[in-house]
């Protein structure tokens, strides 16, 4: 096994970065299409104004399967007693993403909570319509994509979202190409639900070696019990449910603010944008959660996120300050001319969020494996706190955009949960500094 150090912080980073940023284009190229289609800003409001935060909020207990299997998928029981768990929580999750979709419960409970202009509601719900698969095939999906991380075989996860994002340009491509009949949400929803079932499908076969091979020659590890399983990912579901909650709120509170319309058309663009700046420094949670358990790891992991998080504030304030902004809303994003002014200014409020996301994934990795998860929530509570007063008082005051009240209350909200997360790591990281001293 190699020492620790920089070389191999980046080489355990960079497929996983690769994987998340691949996966952030997916919004971008996505947007960009739709925008190049009939009636753009329907199409867009509806998709990242009610499908998408939707979606996000359903899958939400299992997101997290990706930190709970690379920490937990050791030997083949404890596999196996994860694997029954993905499985049911996707079907019953798949079947409420139906009912939310097919059925009444769109109007009486979708509708009536985020209040979309008038306008979107039927695109949104053929949207949701089409997203069925969403759950099921992502909970899959990184449920093995754990066990590869867990393996030493992170290269695999960055293939499998090309594998993806070939499968959702291709049937975006054809809906382009069909825009006269097909409309712009019809295209986005077939191309990610294509998307997802494809990246699943590659997962499952490619997992098959380690299963076979270096999990069988793992020692047992003490049983996995139901409790412990319990204990460990009840905060991880609380977390990842609270924190998907910012997507509908977030699109509550725009269709309740100044140039409704407008701020959810641009939300999809910017939140892309910032995303895909941001995505790399989600990638480092795993790491961190892989590596920090061998001596030696905490300086140079440290020093890690600190250069990360310089060289994505960089290239965020260099896009927002130049005309590359320009660039890429105008050109690359097709936004319609009325909305690019927005954009820009939005995303300079979001500066500070791709350096915020490497400290997160920083701290939470470090509490991810002292196993002391609580300490997540209790962010994430925090997280939405900040975030829900600065959208009250958007709405209340009701003379700013809302695509700047929202961007704004996102960033504030982030820094307060990064604080948190700093203080419940701490005693955390100062053990393993000890062990690493010693």
């Amino acid at each position: 096994m190699q020492p620790m150090n920089l070389k191999r912080v980046f080489h355990t980073w960079w497929p996983l970065a690769a994987s998340w940023l691949l996966m952030g284009t997916e919004l971008p190229i996505l947007s960009a299409i739709v925008a190049r289609m009939p009636n753009p800003k329907i199409n867009l409001a509806a998709y990242g104004g009610v499908v998408f935060p939707v979606a996000l909020i359903i899958e939400s207990p299992v997101i997290m399967l990706l930190a709970a299997s690379t920490a937990l998928s050791k030997d083949e029981p404890s596999y196996r007693k994860l694997r029954r768990f993905m499985l049911v929580s996707g079907v019953l999750l798949t079947l409420l993403h139906v009912l939310l979709a097919f059925t009444p419960l769109y109007h009486l409970v979708i509708v009536r909570l985020l209040h979309p202009p008038p306008e979107i509601v039927d695109s949104a719900q053929v949207g949701l319509m089409l997203l069925t698969p969403w759950t099921g095939a992502i909970a899959y999906r990184r449920f093995q994509q754990g066990v590869m991380i867990r393996f030493g075989r992170s290269d695999v996860v960055g293939t499998g979202t090309l594998v993806r994002l070939t499968a959702d340009l291709s049937v975006l491509l054809l809906g382009y190409h069909l825009r006269a009949w097909v409309p712009g949400i019809v295209a986005a929803t077939a191309a990610v639900s294509a998307g997802v079932l494809s990246e699943a499908v590659y997962a499952g076969v490619r997992v098959r070696p380690i299963l076979r091979g270096p999990m069988q020659k793992v020692p047992p590890a003490p049983p996995l019990t139901r409790r412990a399983f319990a204990a460990f990912y009840a905060p991880l579901v609380l977390t990842s449910l609270l924190t998907m909650l910012w997507q509908p709120l977030g699109s509550a509170a725009l269709s309740r603010m100044p140039q409704a319309l407008n701020s959810l058309a641009a939300w999809p663009v910017v939140s892309g944008l910032v995303f895909m700046l941001r995505s790399t420094g989600v990638a480092y949670n795993e790491v961190v959660v892989a590596l920090l358990d061998e001596k030696g790891s905490s300086p140079v992991l440290r020093r890690f996120a600190a250069l990360l998080s310089v060289a994505l504030s960089g290239l965020h304030l260099l896009i927002a300050i130049t005309p590359l902004s320009l660039l890429w809303f105008g050109r690359v994003s097709a936004l319609p001319a009325d909305l690019i002014g927005l954009a820009r200014l939005a995303f300079l409020f979001a500066l500070p969020m791709p350096a915020l996301n490497v400290l997160q994934s920083w701290y939470q990795g470090a509490i991810l494996f002292g196993r002391k998860t609580r300490g997540i929530p209790e962010s994430v509570l925090i997280f939405l706190t900040v975030f829900l007063l600065i959208l009250g008082a958007g709405i209340l005051w009701k003379s700013i955009t809302g695509l700047y009240v929202a961007i704004t209350a996102l960033t504030l909200a982030m820094g307060a949960q990064t604080v948190w997360l700093r203080l419940r790591a701490i005693p955390i990281l100062a053990q393993v500094a000890a062990r690493d001293a010693v």
